[in-house]
């Protein structure tokens, strides 16, 4: 079995999503400043006891990886502090194509270069495939990914928005484990958590979260990961409802008990699962990022009611 080297995601309470960096989303260069803007992020990151930082060749067209590599050629030492996931798969349109998802053999291995080269480094720890390509074949992506292996290039694999008959028919082609699966899971999308507990209920026809995934990965060491997991400051910043700003005052209230920040308390919620979870953090301001500073460093302190007042008051509705 393929251990991470010393980079261990598996420990790893919180990810740092780094999908924030590097300026504008528009074509055109990056500048000193958004260097500067990623190394303060990357820095609040370390602060916080963070060593784990996810990405994606699409993030601002590729300038993400590209300041981050900047960050780490100015930093001795930084790479072999941290953990390198990144992901693939996703086309966005172009003048000779339309948006899509690509995961035929040659282009994962493309990908995975340009990755390398804009992120400075010669070993990413996780690649992940970023989302299902209808016409992928599963040979042909696991031939990709282990010639990748074979050369070094990658030393785990992992997938992002899938299900569990996805994950296991590519895991059934791989001489290597599948170790993440990431997912959008937060207070606020709570289809991942809802999907068990609605079966049989008039509300089931309306949860698309395919059933069985978190126990499948929870059974098979595949560590879940959760992006989106500050549900977009919904509940610490900019309520919109009822329900939002209920269950900001609730976490603002925790927070207060606990002697921590509702950010943090808001990341407990999702790892006080016992599927595991680490939630990914994709802000670029460096107070927020220090606000979860608690949620990496230490256990989940939520009681089992409490955890279900959370959930109950950010339904705005009562249980099944």
């Amino acid at each position: 079995m393929v251990t991470n080297e010393g980079a261990g995601m598996s420990g790893d309470r919180v990810l740092y999503g780094c999908m924030g960096l590097g300026g504008s989303w528009e074509p055109g260069a990056y500048g000193p400043a958004d260097i500067d803007a990623a190394e303060a992020a990357i820095d609040a990151a370390l602060d916080s006891g963070i060593t784990a930082f996810d990405h994606a060749d699409i993030y601002r067209g590729g300038k993400s990886e590209a300041v981050f590599g900047e960050v780490l050629a100015r930093t001795p030492g930084l790479r072999e502090r941290i953990t390198l996931q990144t992901k693939c798969g996703i086309r966005p349109a172009g003048q000779d194509r339309p948006g899509m998802y690509d995961l035929r053999g040659p282009s994962i291995v493309r990908r995975v270069e340009e990755s390398l080269t804009r992120l400075r480094t010669d070993v990413v720890d996780v690649l992940l495939l970023h989302r299902p390509d209808p016409l992928a074949d599963p040979d042909e992506i696991a031939s990709a990914l282990m010639s990748l292996h074979r050369q070094g290039l990658v030393r785990q694999f992992g997938v992002s928005n899938m299900g569990a008959a996805q994950i296991a028919s590519l895991q059934d082609r791989l001489d290597v484990p599948l170790v993440a699966n990431q997912l959008e899971m937060s207070l606020h999308s709570r289809d991942w958590v809802e999907a068990g507990v609605l079966l049989n209920t008039p509300d089931s026809t309306r949860n698309g979260f395919p059933v069985g995934t978190l126990e499948h990965c929870r059974d098979h060491g595949i560590r879940l990961q959760a992006w989106g997991a500050m549900a977009q400051g919904r509940f610490t910043g900019r309520q919109q409802t009822d329900a939002e700003r209920a269950t900001a005052d609730l976490l603002a209230e925790l927070a207060r008990r606990k002697g921590t920040t509702p950010e943090s308390v808001l990341l407990w919620w999702v790892s006080r699962h016992p599927a595991g979870i680490a939630p990914v953090i994709g802000t670029a301001r460096p107070e927020r990022i220090r606000a979860c500073r608690d949620a990496a460093l230490r256990e989940p302190d939520l009681t089992h009611e409490e955890w279900y007042e959370l959930w109950v008051t950010a339904r705005g509705v009562p249980l099944p």
